[in-house]
């Protein structure tokens, strides 16, 4: 009964978490900041016209209104993290049914609307580092950022890849402003082209892979989005048809009618959102955050009853690539955990026990390198490979190390090793890892969440409960 409550309750707790995984700190952040629109307002340099236009290359050549949508939502890396892992796990939702649970959704308009875009909302999840930066770029940067997208569609207009056709409707409203709307208002195509050829000249994104397409100058198209009953329904208001960009005046995405700039948070600052629950049973707490200066994000979440304590945290920098997740728990009879670290191509994974007898540990690398140890009240032992090969083992006060010529001494001891508890695997190299009595952390793991989407970005979002990164 008691681990059924505990279990109930760590699992309402991460529900939770996901949900405020994807809330903006305050509802301020979505209100327009003029100064966006008349210089630099970041923390850093900002970029040059040949820089931005290489950031904007993957979705110059999409229709104005879905331009729009991403340069807004890309100012709210985390919620799009968000809203593609929770598209993916409801794709029975379709038409009115998808539109109406995802108004009900704590995001921004601009993330609910691209929604309707799965593959365009996938690619921005895929890509997060990618995409942190055009969102940082469009808040502090949006005449350049708009100018940049205008430039590019004069390439590809005179390079002959952007035309009219049945799918879009290409119109030269005047020297600098080039305007692309879907053919059909009903229907949205979402363009597919190599970004590296189709302007003429060869942009590379940096951060950016890009999703299979044909090495030529062609603009294709993928499967028409209606959109017809978005523009009808009375239940969403952040619709396609909401959405537009300014070209004349203000040079911004128009939302409603009105310039929109996105997340105020998009100068140096760090946000996030937390929510705590209490109960008979014990309490709970869940925080998420993000950093848009270092790129990371963050997620944890805690749950305490009578029976002890759970906690799990994840962390994750796409500019980086650096992950980081820890399980941890006590109760009455002791403590354990379980981490997980990666970064540049390398995992390292560490376990630990500890209960009234003593306290054992392990860690194992993908490069090779592995440890255990164990400390009781009458003794201790520990062995140690490096991801060279090297061993090293200790017990009884002594320490050893075998380098390829068997094993030493490097204390001046004459014990062996073999007199010692770790002797068997030590002598191996330690083939095995002795286990030890009760329930065992060794079995616990780290992963998911924010690792499963790195493999394309990209991230997020370091997750760890609120603490700048």
């Amino acid at each position: 009964m008691a681990k059924t409550l505990s279990k109930q309750l760590f699992s309402t707790t991460l529900s939770l978490l996901l949900v405020i995984a994807a809330t903006p700190y305050d509802a301020g952040a979505q209100q327009p900041a003029p100064q966006g629109a008349t210089g630099y307002s970041g923390q850093g340099a900002p970029l040059s016209g040949d820089e931005l236009q290489q950031l904007l290359a993957p979705i110059a050549l999409y229709p104005d209104s879905l331009v729009a949508q991403i340069l807004g939502a890309a100012t709210f890396p985390d919620q799009i993290a968000a809203a593609a892992g929770w598209l993916q796990q409801n794709t029975a939702l379709k038409g009115a049914a998808l539109m109406q649970t995802v108004d009900r959704q704590p995001w921004d308009p601009s993330v609910k609307a691209l929604t309707q875009f799965p593959s365009v909302l996938d690619n921005l999840a895929k890509n997060l580092s990618w995409t942190s930066a055009m969102g940082e770029a469009y808040h502090t940067q949006a005449t350049d950022v708009m100018s940049a997208v205008q430039v590019l569609r004069t390439k590809a207009h005179a390079a002959g890849n952007l035309k009219s056709g049945s799918q879009i409707t290409v119109v030269q409203q005047s020297p600098q402003v080039i305007v692309i709307q879907p053919a059909n208002p009903q229907i949205v195509y979402v363009p597919v082209y190599n970004p590296t050829v189709v302007y003429g000249y060869p942009y590379v994104t940096p951060a950016y892979v890009a999703p299979p397409v044909a090495a030529t100058a062609v603009v294709a198209f993928g499967v028409g989005i209606a959109v017809g009953a978005m523009m009808s329904s009375s239940c969403c208001v952040w619709g396609y048809s909401s959405w537009n960009c300014g070209w004349h005046g203000t040079t911004t995405v128009v939302y409603h009618g009105g310039a929109y700039y996105g997340n105020s948070a998009w100068h140096g600052g760090y946000y996030g959102s937390s929510a705590s629950a209490y109960g008979a049973y014990g309490s709970a707490h869940a925080s998420s955050g993000y950093n848009p200066s270092t790129g990371t994000y963050a997620r944890g979440a805690t749950v305490s009853n009578g029976y002890g304590t759970q906690s799990a945290g994840q962390a994750y920098n796409p500019k980086t690539g650096a992950y980081g997740a820890t399980e941890q728990g006590s109760n009455a009879n002791g403590s354990w955990g379980s981490s997980t670290v990666s970064k540049n191509g390398t995992t390292a994974n560490t376990q630990h026990q500890t209960t009234s007898q003593g306290t054992t540990a392990s860690m194992q690398s993908s490069n090779g390198a592995s440890a255990y140890g164990a400390s009781g009240k009458n003794n201790s032992a520990a062995v140690g490979q490096t991801a060279n090969g090297d061993k090293y083992a200790a017990a009884n006060g002594n320490t050893y190390k075998n380098t390829g010529g068997g094993w030493q001494n490097t204390n001046g001891s004459s014990t062996k090793p073999s007199s010692s508890s770790s002797s068997s695997a030590a002598s191996k190299g330690y083939g095995g890892q002795e286990k030890s009595g009760g329930s065992s952390a060794f079995s616990g793991s780290g992963g998911g969440g924010w690792e499963s989407r790195s493999a394309s970005a990209r991230g997020s979002a370091s997750r760890g409960g609120g603490g700048r990164r």
